[in-house]
């Protein structure tokens, strides 16, 4: 199950920078391989950003995410 890890300000950021980055590729901006490159990392930030789940965050340990608090039902 993928749980959020990633907070609104990072979940921002990835997909800003996916989204540059895939304005690059269409302006065909740094050669074959630099295209490559900057297609593969872009669709990645996209795809974290939009999900808000990072699986190196998971394996690294990281959670940008605030944790949920869990409330006390009223009485």
């Amino acid at each position: 199950m993928m749980v959020r890890n990633e907070g609104t300000t990072d979940r921002i950021i990835r997909i800003v920078l996916g989204l540059v980055l895939g304005f690059l590729v269409f302006k065909h901006t740094g050669g074959a391989v630099g295209e490559w490159i900057f297609g593969i990392v872009g669709v990645i930030a996209l795809i974290t950003g939009i999900t808000g789940f990072c699986a190196l965050y998971r394996l690294v340990g990281v959670r940008t995410c605030p944790l949920p608090t869990t409330q006390k039902p009223a009485r």
